[in-house]
């Protein structure tokens, strides 16, 4: 095996003005993200969600594997049978699955097993995650990969101006049978893509966010052995 090659890092981002204020004026647009049902059919071009997913592919994963693949639906008889599979799942999570404590939960954010969203808003991107690479490679740290692609799609979107839904309806697999998804790929996430409806309303519960003191630690060393 021959040894890596190393290439001088050039191409490094400057924004041009103090950390502190870069971050400020980051937060400032991610703070109004919120995780929307209400959508427009109001359309979004191809280009647009192109730039949504090239934002996404800039994720590090585990050895560059890259095990992510993002399958953007537009076809509105698609929509309606992957509307039709998770309203399925759905059902059983509401009338079954989910226990006492889920349900409560779940009633404080005013959801239910409709899911008309899915055929309204004007994109679905459905993340699909690679369990091996398609030459059969092994892959590493598949979830923690997707996941940070996921999470840079959504901030990408919220730049964009754009709403989006982190949508998880379990199990997923009538996704890969929709959608025709090779035998190395797992359903992680469905995202619906689009713009607010005119009258779009948010749980109450949804807007509220841990304060910073007990999501953040500063670890100084003090009280150890």
């Amino acid at each position: 095996m021959s040894d890596p090659r190393f290439l001088p890092y050039v191409d490094r981002y400057d924004p041009g003005i103090p950390p502190e204020e870069a971050l400020r004026r980051y937060y400032e647009v991610m703070r109004r993200r919120r995780s929307v049902r209400m959508f427009s059919d109001r359309p979004v071009c191809r280009e647009t969600i192109e730039g949504l997913v090239r934002a996404a592919c800039t994720a590090p994963s585990g050895a560059n594997k890259q095990p992510w693949r993002f399958v953007c639906v537009q076809d509105a008889g698609l929509k309606r049978r992957i509307r039709e599979g998770a309203e399925a799942e759905e059902r059983e999570l509401y009338q079954h699955r989910a226990n006492a404590e889920w349900l409560a939960d779940l009633r404080e954010l005013g959801t239910d097993e409709h899911k008309g969203f899915l055929e309204i808003a004007p994109w679905l991107i459905v993340v699909f995650r690679l369990v091996r690479g398609d030459d059969g490679s092994q892959v590493y740290y598949g979830p923690e990969s997707v996941g940070i692609a996921v999470g840079i799609l959504l901030a990408a979107a919220q730049h964009a101006g754009l709403a989006t839904l982190t949508h998880t309806p379990s199990p997923m697999k009538f996704l890969c049978e929709i959608l025709g998804r090779p035998d190395n790929e797992r359903p992680f996430m469905l995202i619906p893509v689009g713009y607010p409806a005119e009258d779009c309303v948010i749980p109450e519960a949804g807007m509220r966010r841990k304060p910073l003191c007990e999501a953040l630690v500063f670890d100084d060393g003090r009280g150890r052995e």
